[in-house]
């Protein structure tokens, strides 16, 4: 939520007990619903609220990001989600979300080069992730690679300054497809692939996955484009625990890299990013799209423990 001016709403609250009352001031956002400004509620009537999972409460102030879910509504700093997975790229994208507005020509351009420019890590870090069992799980290994950044990269780790934090933020933009795709490679046993900056961004993670020395590797255009529109989709979901976490990490001044990989640790859980994992796991057993039927139908008989991971339930007679 972006917060307007404020406004001359408030709402009072009683305790029924003492017959006090307290009248705390209401803000309206951009868009959604008015929020109630409880920062003074403790002092002046000694009394917390509880709200376990954030449930009605908004942490913080934001113009990134809205999100409806029961509505399908997604908006980038005001950009339906719908429009820019259409016309833009990723990279446009985070431009967007870093800058507030969609890249000039010239802007795109050297925003593209510098991230294309700084795509690849360090050399001792391949030596770093030889280090991790090979049955490691790659998000273990991504979330201890990411943190590893701060100790390679000391000129961008005071998140206080303005200028190291946006350094951060480029650097790590440009490097968590190369660290990925290295987690990936390592849980493989296949050789690491160097970024190529003759690719675009997608174009290039899908290049350091799934290119091997032994044959050219030539990216699918129609793959690289749904790998860019998954990069869109998932580039910013509000105050979602992952984002939570970053921001409770950074609450205490840590440097910006093991911020996001206390983020990253959020987002390995199954009841978040791992979801996304349980998914593929899913379609695996499915197998073939022949065996979609029966499987819809384990999944409607009680009796079967089978789950359609990622569905409502209301929506199987559908399906």
């Amino acid at each position: 939520m972006a917060e307007n001016s404020p406004s001359e709403k408030s709402v009072t609250i009683t305790d029924n007990a003492s017959g006090k009352s307290t009248i705390l001031p209401v803000t309206s956002g951009t868009i959604g619903p008015d929020v109630i400004d409880i920062r003074k509620l403790y002092a002046e009537t000694g009394m917390f609220t509880f709200d376990p999972g954030y449930g009605a409460t908004g942490s913080c102030v934001s113009g990134l990001t809205y999100i409806d879910g029961d509505e399908g509504v997604l908006l980038h700093r005001g950009y339906a989600i719908e429009d820019l997975a259409e016309k833009a790229d990723f990279l446009e994208l985070a431009y967007l979300l870093l800058e507030g507005e969609l890249p000039k020509p010239d802007e795109k351009e050297a925003f593209d080069t510098i991230i294309t420019r700084h795509t690849m890590v360090h050399e001792q870090l391949s030596i770093f992730l030889r280090g991790f069992r090979r049955d490691a799980h790659p998000m273990a290994i991504l979330c201890g690679a990411t943190g590893a950044l701060s100790a390679f990269y000391h000129d961008s780790t005071d998140i206080h300054d303005p200028l190291q934090r946006m350094i951060a933020s480029r650097r790590l933009i440009a490097k968590m497809p190369t660290l990925a795709s290295m987690a990936y490679k390592y849980s493989l046993g296949q050789p690491f692939n160097y970024p190529r900056n003759n690719l675009k961004y997608a174009e290039n993670f899908l290049h350091m996955c799934f290119a091997v020395p032994a044959e050219d590797y030539h990216v699918d255009p129609t793959l690289a484009d749904a790998m860019n529109k998954i990069f869109i989709l998932h580039a910013d979901h509000e105050q979602n625990a992952s984002t939570s976490t970053v921001r409770l990490a950074g609450s205490s001044g840590a440097n910006p890299f093991a911020c996001i990989a206390a983020g990253i640790a959020s987002l390995w859980g199954p009841a978040h990013g791992g979801a996304n994992e349980a998914v593929l796991n899913m379609l695996t057993q499915i197998g073939h799209k022949k065996n979609i039927p029966e499987f819809i139908n384990k999944a409607r008989d009680k009796d079967d423990p089978f789950r359609l991971i990622g569905l409502w339930a209301s929506g199987l007679q559908e399906f």
